[in-house]
């Protein structure tokens, strides 16, 4: 999976973050205060300045609500990695010197958690990393996942979390059914009392991870075609993306190409800020300000 996947996942969790924590571990997102999020600088240098230079995917510094030793309210940190490749070998070593790290630079408490896109374990767990010296272990390192690929996408998709409804396109559905599991979370998407910015984000993410064999292409089509709303169709973008790629973008009307503005500011926004910290407001208005080819320049230069 490539980074632009990585980073579509980043700007949905960043999007939604409480909905997330509410939906995989609600009894963990009512001890934080989800008003506040301050989404923090990613980048480590554990060993500056001729270290190894790590970004990782999303941090957020927020307030609980459960007290602690008499403390009423204290900072924590939420620190999410998104893993797309289809094993966890890759990413476990790693995460025991991202909390090290994490703790020393803030010195704040972490929960970790992992995504993982491709590999499903229980669906939902606790996992541990070991690291040993012969029988003797030395350090033991717990967090939190999420195996989408591990977990029935029924209960997801008709829900009342509009981000379950999107991510159970990665998750496990029958396959006679993929298409019609499909077209109900687009539908279901383009109904919801979301702003246009998210039901973009959600309905993308929908067309991007269902996996949808070629030869049901043409089933999926004809079942948006029958069932879904109009709010369904203006929200099915990345067909729209698609046929920019390969130039066919004369005639689309005018509200596409508003959204892809959208999503494209979304996207380098977040991109920005992962590798250069939080933008300022001022820097936020000069860049939503950018006309749309500035914009493409400006984009194609970072990513």
């Amino acid at each position: 999976m490539t980074a632009d996947h990585d980073q579509r996942f980043k700007t949905i969790i960043r999007e939604f973050f409480a909905d997330f924590l509410r939906l995989f571990f609600d009894d963990w997102a009512r001890r934080f205060d989800l008003s506040n999020v301050e989404w923090l600088d990613t980048e480590l240098l554990p060993d500056p300045p001729a270290g190894d230079r790590h970004l990782l995917d999303l941090v957020a510094r927020l307030h609980t609500l459960e007290p602690v030793d008499g403390v009423e309210a204290w900072l924590a940190l939420v620190h999410i990695e998104i893993e797309s490749p289809d094993k966890t070998t890759l990413l476990k070593p790693r995460l025991p010197s991202y909390y090290i790290h994490l703790r020393e630079r803030y010195q704040l408490p972490v929960l970790p958690i992992v995504i993982y896109l491709k590999v499903g374990l229980d669906g939902l767990g606790l996992d541990t990393v070991v690291e040993q010296f012969w029988e003797l272990d030395v350090l033991t390192f717990r967090y939190l996942y999420v195996g989408l690929p591990g977990l029935d996408a029924e209960p997801y998709l008709h829900g009342d979390n509009w981000l379950g409804v999107a991510l159970s396109a990665l998750m496990r559905i029958p396959k006679p059914l993929i298409a019609e599991y499909g077209a109900a979370a687009l539908r279901r998407l383009g109904e919801a009392p979301l702003t246009e910015q998210q039901r973009f984000l959600l309905g993308e993410c929908v067309e991007a991870y269902l996996p949808i064999d070629p030869s049901r292409q043409q089933e999926f089509d004809r079942i948006l075609e029958e069932k879904s709303t109009e709010g369904v169709r203006a929200m099915n973008k990345t067909r729209f993306e698609r046929a920019m790629e390969q130039g066919l973008e004369k005639g689309l009307e005018k509200g596409r190409e508003i959204g892809r503005r959208a999503m494209q500011l979304e996207l380098l926004e977040a991109v920005i800020a992962d590798r250069f910290g939080p933008l300022s407001d001022e820097t936020l208005a000069k860049l939503r300000a950018l006309p749309d080819d500035a914009l493409r320049q400006l984009a194609v230069g970072i990513y």
